[in-house]
């Protein structure tokens, strides 16, 4: 008996369902393996690195503080130094004479426009200098005492920062230092006055014609001498002198500016006012 037809088409379409399922098996495994090849369970990620970074060290240099300030204005060279430490934008103090101010109308007028620019501090450098006779001067520490107050109030000075004339004195919270024995008692006298008395650690010293003696490049070689050898009265802040009158002349006005763009951009020094110094009180 032959077949039954019916019974033959499901057979031959089960063979068929089998081998399709076989094969589309095959492929899902082959599949499957290589998806798990890009994409590793969590079992099999490797473990994040616990060694601890370190971050460079960068040392900062040590910066240093200079103040520059000028003495015996306002006279001919005032207006050179005002007029380089605006160009340069560098700050400076200036310690001034009452008896200057009111020689001239230029020397007041001077005295104005110094008051006017942000970059310039005016302290006290006494009313008369001494009139240059210092032994006479200092014996009378009352009269000393007079003649810093008359200044102050001709000026109308809003410090009690002060520069004896002709001597090296530092009276201020942390320094007490005199060069001359004679005129411990005038300076004494000044400060129970309520004066911040400041000398300095470095001159620039000029020559009987006002002319410097030295280049602005030979007295940074100073400056930096001076630091290392820790010659400063405060560690780390150096006051530096110079006088008014000397940059009148074109050669050394120049020097006065290569020392002030030197200095504002040697990464060593900071350039500050003198009533930034260490221990002055504020007023």
């Amino acid at each position: 008996m032959d077949p039954d037809p019916e019974a033959v088409l499901p057979a031959s379409q089960i063979l068929k369902t089998a081998f399709i399922s076989v094969v589309f098996s095959t492929c899902n495994y082959f599949t499957s393996e290589k998806t798990l090849s890009f994409f590793p369970s969590k079992k099999n990620l490797p473990k994040p690195d616990t060694v601890a970074k370190v971050q460079p060290v960068i040392k900062k240099k040590k910066k240093r503080t200079i103040y520059l300030t000028f003495d015996d204005g306002p006279n001919r060279g005032t207006r050179k130094v005002m007029h380089i430490a605006v160009d340069e934008k560098v700050p400076i103090s200036m310690f001034m004479v009452g008896e200057h101010v009111y020689g001239t109308p230029y020397q007041k007028a001077t005295l104005d426009s110094v008051l006017a620019i942000d970059m310039i501090e005016v302290c006290n450098h006494s009313w008369c200098h001494a009139n240059n006779h210092y032994n006479r001067y200092y014996n009378n520490a009352d009269s000393v005492v007079d003649d810093f107050e008359r200044c102050k109030d001709s000026l109308h000075l809003t410090n009690n920062i002060a520069r004896t004339p002709g001597r090296n004195i530092w009276r201020t919270e942390n320094i007490n230092s005199t060069d001359i024995k004679k005129s411990i008692d005038a300076a004494d006298s000044l400060q129970q006055k309520g004066y911040d008395l400041i000398g300095w650690d470095l001159e620039w010293h000029f020559d009987n014609k006002l002319h410097l003696q030295n280049c602005a490049d030979s007295l940074l070689k100073q400056i930096d001498s001076v630091f290392k050898k820790g010659k400063t009265k405060n560690n780390d802040h150096l006051v530096l002198l110079a006088h008014d009158q000397v940059y009148e002349d074109p050669d050394d006005s120049s020097q006065l500016k290569r020392l002030m763009n030197q200095l504002k951009t040697n990464d060593e020094y900071n350039i500050e006012f003198i009533s930034t110094y260490p221990g002055i009180k504020k007023n």
